[in-house]
């Protein structure tokens, strides 16, 4: 069976922000019908523009997809199993909140909360940035995509959300719905309240501190420029999973301040250190491989047009495949510093040739 063979009707996308967006790009770039449906005419409008679907598809969806905010996925998803007898499956990162509010809605409607056209789904990809100009066709491509089918969802329903996501591009794993939400607290949602709490400290900072920001305090912020709206729904539903993890660090947190306060600190702080390394090393590597150590090897690049793409060529020629990169480019700096990641035994070929070819490599 091909990626797209089980979507044999159109494909309904009800929100065309980042998420539901990109799953239209990448379903039409197959030759999927897809409507697209938004309570935001413009949204649906830019999102058809750029050939993410059609408003106008006037056929039984086969399959819909809700990827609203939070707070409406669960009426979103009542609503359509009742409008439709398609599977109906939703992109929201949190799913015990939507299904006990589709299951209460349906039993209200008088439908006895049968959900078993309803398969619960959320792919791990995503951005600072939304909206339908935020969307790529490749946003899900290598990417994880979790499948939480409930106690009464029909098999036949889980499978075809499985080949929605393969048809995407990326590669799916099955979690119930309880162990989902801790996963999610624990990988998404707790990362992006540690890196708020980070950013909101420099609100306050004088300039003059803010001047010697570096790679490092850019990678623990970064997501915290996330739009406050929507990661304020998603908190407050997967509140107790969160809350859980959050009494875990507040007890660290408690410990490392009690250490501080003492004269020696060492042992303490080191012990901090040494579990997060730990815990570092088990996050897997790119497309779900294994974690792999990886050596930085370190070229300072002039800031001129032109020479980024000459470094990646020089790097190319070396053989050595690139792993991962960093670039840092402080302000008021007329260089800034890329940092190329590459498995242990590629170090020196890659080193060898961008030194032959006059870049400045440190190790």
């Amino acid at each position: 069976m091909t990626e797209t063979a089980a979507l044999r009707g159109p494909v309904r996308i009800v929100g065309t922000g980042l998420i539901g967006t990109s799953i239209g790009l990448a379903l039409a770039r197959l030759g999927v019908v897809v409507e697209l449906v938004d309570g935001d005419p413009d949204n649906a409008l830019m999102a058809e523009r750029i050939g993410a679907g059609s408003r106008l598809v006037q056929l039984e969806p086969q399959l819909v997809v809700v990827a609203v905010p939070p707070d409406h996925v669960g009426t979103v998803i009542a609503e359509q199993l009742e409008q439709t007898d398609a599977v109906v499956t939703d992109a929201a990162s949190v799913k015990g909140k939507p299904l006990a509010d589709a299951k209460a809605l349906a039993e209200a409607a008088g439908r006895g909360g049968d959900l078993t056209r309803y398969v619960g789904s959320h792919p791990m990809a995503g951005s600072e940035r939304n909206g339908p100009l935020a969307g790529r066709a490749d946003l899900f491509e290598g990417a994880t995509w979790a499948i939480t089918p409930h106690e009464t969802s029909d098999p036949a329903a889980v499978e075809l959300v499985r080949r929605l996501a393969e048809a995407c591009g990326a590669r799916t794993v099955e979690l119930s719905v309880p162990d989902h939400d801790l996963a999610v607290a624990r990988v998404s949602h707790l990362p992006q309240l540690m890196s708020s709490l980070a950013a909101g400290t420099l609100v306050d900072a004088p300039t003059e501190h803010l001047e010697l920001s570096g790679q490092g305090v850019r990678d623990v912020t970064r997501i915290a420029a996330s739009d406050p709206g929507m990661w304020t729904q998603i908190v407050a539903a997967n509140s107790p999973a969160l809350s859980g993890l959050l009494e875990q660090i507040r007890d660290e947190l408690d410990r490392l301040l009690i250490a501080l306060s003492k004269e020696k600190t060492d042992d303490e702080v080191t012990a901090v250190l040494r579990r997060g390394v730990s815990g570092a090393v088990r996050v897997p590597g790119k497309h779900g491989t294994p974690h792999i150590e990886l050596v930085p090897v370190l070229v300072t690049i002039p800031d001129r047009p032109g020479q980024l793409a000459r470094l990646f060529a020089d790097a190319a020629a070396s053989g050595a495949n690139v792993e991962d990169l960093r670039i840092d480019h402080s302000p008021g700096r007329p260089v800034g510093e890329v940092e190329l990641a590459v498995k242990p035994a590629s170090v020196e070929q890659l080193v060898d040739v961008l030194t032959e070819r006059g870049w400045s490599v440190h190790r």
